[in-house]
């Protein structure tokens, strides 16, 4: 018997179509079965991806570890095991740059299973029709002006207000934004951080507190938000199967009028160099990126797909509102973070410091934006020199 250990994150999206896929590769392979273990939404961003390489053959990770991971030799080039023509079509139906966020240094280190960037999302039901902002004076406007009890929400716990800070920064500067030697273009920084605070006195108070799944939660179940502007999408929760209330989601607004630079998210599966069934775990991980499995299994199964075909399906936008037509435009914009060996550490301890500095402001203790921007450049080159 041979047994592949995987690992995932803990939610549907992510061990759904893991979990029916296996069933149906073991199927044909008698003596074969697949494990597969889970670790959490901050953790998928956050653990190394060295130390899961030690005890898995499969792993599904976030495209910022790419750099670390190749440096350290612990994932296999997936361009040594899988056929050139089927890489290129991966590549030409990536969405937007998804399968390119897994690519380091000529060698391809993952598939692009699942694609995600940050979006809007809002309950048509208490919109009242509006249309919804497409700048973010808008969307300070559209703010003060909801009625008593409904407030817009946006999910800034540590984790992903650095990643909406990140969005806004790319939006407002471009994504030469970021300098690999410095960090953060100060102006730029600045402006981003002060758009963040001056929307807190608007926000629904469980903001900071909140990730994405637990706003949508909240959305889904009660009647107090109605608005979010920039969280990174869940299909699941515009379902027709969806037991809540379902939401539907958009582009982002933005600075600039288009939905540029929303900050790239989305799963990559990869393989462990340290596996003794390489093969046979390159083939699962053939099968989980196939068009065909893709529109149909991973779909079905909870999955957000990351092939191009998926998201232009009539049968997968009907059942989820037309969630991969309404986003395609910030998807195709997004914006790929560094993935320098630093950067994995560098975004998990900025966005302590950025939250507190946030909590502060929500407090009525603000430090000037300039401030917490250059204590994020010192973390950073602190980081670069160890």
């Amino acid at each position: 018997m041979v047994t592949l250990k995987g690992m995932t994150w803990n939610h549907e999206r992510g061990y759904g179509p893991l979990l029916r896929l296996s069933e149906r590769f073991v199927a044909g392979r008698p003596g074969v079965r697949i494990e597969w273990d889970r670790r959490s939404l901050k953790d998928f961003g956050d653990y190394p991806v060295d130390a899961l390489a030690e005890a898995y053959d499969i792993l599904l990770i976030d495209h910022p570890h790419v750099g670390i991971s190749a440096m350290q030799g612990v994932l296999a080039p997936l361009d040594d095991w899988i056929p050139r023509d089927f890489l290129d079509v991966q590549a030409m139906h990536s969405v937007g740059p998804s399968h390119r966020s897994y690519a380091w240094a000529g060698r391809q280190w993952a598939l692009a299973v699942d694609a995600a960037a940050q979006v809007s999302c809002y309950r048509p039901d208490l919109t009242g029709g509006r249309r919804l902002p497409v700048a973010w004076t808008e969307v300070r406007e559209w703010a003060a002006s909801l009625n008593a009890g409904r407030r817009v929400g946006w999910p800034l716990c540590p984790t992903d207000a650095m990643c909406s800070f990140l969005s806004l920064c790319a939006n407002l500067g471009g994504e030469a934004f970021f300098d690999e030697r410095e960090g953060i273009a100060p102006e730029t920084g600045v402006a981003a951080l002060e758009l963040m605070q001056a929307m807190l006195p608007h926000l629904h108070e469980s903001s900071l507190a909140s990730n994405p799944i637990q706003m949508y939660d909240r959305m889904s179940a009660s009647d107090d938000i109605v608005y979010v502007p920039l969280a990174f999408g869940y299909t699941n929760y515009a379902r027709t199967s969806f037991a809540g209330r379902r939401l539907r989601f958009g582009d982002i607004p933005s600075a600039t009028g288009r939905p540029d630079r929303s900050l790239l998210g989305g799963v990559g599966i990869a393989v462990s160099a340290k596996s003794a069934h390489i093969p046979l775990a390159v083939a699962f991980a053939m099968l989980a990126a196939s068009p065909e499995a893709q529109r149909t299994d991973y779909y079905d199964a909870g999955g957000q797909p990351g092939h191009a075909s998926a998201w232009e399906d009539e049968r997968t936008n009907a059942d989820s509102g037309g969630f991969f037509r309404a986003t395609r435009e910030t998807l195709e914009r997004s914006y790929m973070r560094p993935r320098t060996a630093i950067f994995p550490a560098y975004q998990e301890q900025a966005g302590l410091l950025l939250h507190e500095a946030l909590v502060r402001a929500r407090g009525g203790r603000p430090s000037p934006a300039a401030t917490t921007v250059a204590a994020l450049n010192a973390l950073y080159r602190e980081l670069a020199r160890v």
